[in-house]
């Protein structure tokens, strides 16, 4: 399941150069404009999303504080297959390009079991990931750091020594394709404690600001304290803001990658991220056998485990645009249970889109049962189930046992 990232078409080119205007700003009506997702986690997370009424009811969902909380169930203990009740939000608009500035007050803290994410995903019928991915905010378990990925279609890779970006992110893959290297995507990791969890939480909050572009992608992160001035004044200028968390360079063509997209918020826990990086933390590894008893077994230890939300506001320079999202179904894929992992194509609809041909040895694509019906319309973040290092190889998603997964 963002600091910026930058995927310019020479590689070269500085982004922030727009005059940007605001288009939505979600603090007025912000869950509103939010669907929840309430099918089965594609992740095979333990994990149950609930509906709007229930997440009010319970408490999940709240505005307090001046802002917009989301968390997760940290009271009850759990048993049998159950998932600890959390929250999945997807926008109603999707976006063409834009300026995303997230100003939060609290993150998911790094809490073992957990996997949080603020993300961008494209939405426009023709089927993941031929409209591209954009991972702001992600990181699993005790994790000090945040992580920056992109995920797309065949052809997109990025430099492995970016000319602008902070002296203290790291390039840690370059081949943005989703059918290539177990799909980790071209990623990069900040190494600034401030950026996620705890150590975002200790400092008091931050800002994230993501600028897409026919040019490009950037991500910057501002700490309490630091965020610039033209942010607060609702007056944006990317130009002045110095070099970005991440900057992912050298790709022709950004529109032909990223279309269409979505704004997510969710929290999930284990699955095949957090799950099959549980021994990788001795941590996490010390306090329960398997990441699933943890969650189960724990309540009071995700109190902390919530997104608290001062604001969230959509800039557009003039030449962009948002609309509500059109697809609305959503995709439940049943867990897993085999550790065999193989790199499928998601849905038959990506067969629409020519460009994207799954590499030799891919299962056959998932028929429309097999991919599932219901709310949202668009593939999840699948990772593989079989333990790695956490850091390595693990950004596997959109995967399956062949043959196993169905609505």
């Amino acid at each position: 399941m963002h600091s910026s990232t930058l995927l310019a078409c020479a590689g070269l080119a500085q982004l922030g150069l727009a005059a940007y205007s605001i288009q939505d700003d979600y603090s007025t009506g912000f869950f509103d404009k939010f669907k929840y997702f309430t099918g089965a986690d594609p992740t095979n997370g333990t994990v149950n999303y609930v509906d709007q009424s229930t997440a009010q009811s319970k408490g999940y969902t709240a505005t307090q504080n001046g802002g917009f909380y989301i968390g997760v169930d940290h009271q009850n203990t759990l048993s049998g297959n159950t998932g600890r009740d959390s929250v999945r939000l997807q926008s109603t608009a999707n976006y063409k390009h834009g300026l995303f500035i997230l100003d939060l007050a609290h993150m998911p803290a790094s809490t073992c079991g957990t996997w949080p994410a603020f993300w961008l995903v494209g939405n426009d019928g023709q089927g993941w990931p031929n409209t591209g991915e954009i991972d702001i905010i992600e990181n699993v378990n005790d994790a000090t750091f945040n992580e920056m990925t992109l995920h797309t279609k065949d052809g997109c890779s990025i430099n492995q020594n970016p000319s602008s970006m902070s002296s203290g992110s790291k390039v840690a893959s370059t081949d943005c394709y989703a059918y290539a290297n177990g799909n980790q995507g071209c990623s990069i990791h900040a190494s600034d404690s401030k950026t996620y969890g705890d150590g975002f939480n200790s400092a008091g909050g931050g800002v994230y600001a993501t600028e897409w572009t026919a040019q490009g992608i950037n991500i910057w992160f501002f700490s309490k304290g630091s965020v610039p001035s033209d942010i607060g004044s609702g007056s944006p200028n990317p130009s002045g803001w110095g070099s970005p968390l991440s900057s992912f360079q050298g790709i022709t063509g950004v529109d032909s990658y990223f279309q269409d997209m979505n704004i997510i918020f969710d929290i999930t826990f284990c699955g095949q991220w957090a799950g099959a990086a549980w021994g990788q933390s001795a941590t996490c590894a010390q306090k329960s056998s398997s990441c699933v008893s943890y969650v189960q077994d724990s309540p009071s230890d995700f109190k902390d485990s919530y997104w608290q939300v001062n604001s969230l506001k959509v800039y557009q320079d003039g030449g962009a645009s948002s609309q509500p999202a059109t697809n609305t179904n959503t995709i439940s894929v049943a867990p897993t249970t085999s550790a065999t992992v193989v790199v499928p194509t998601p849905t038959t609809l990506i067969q629409k889109a020519a460009a994207v041909s799954p590499p030799q040895g891919a299962p056959s694509p998932l028929t429309d049962s097999e991919f599932g019906q219901g709310s949202l319309g668009i593939p999840d973040k699948r990772r593989r189930s079989g333990a790695s290092a956490m850091r390595n190889a693990h950004r596997e998603r959109h995967v399956r046992n062949a043959g196993k997964a169905h609505a």
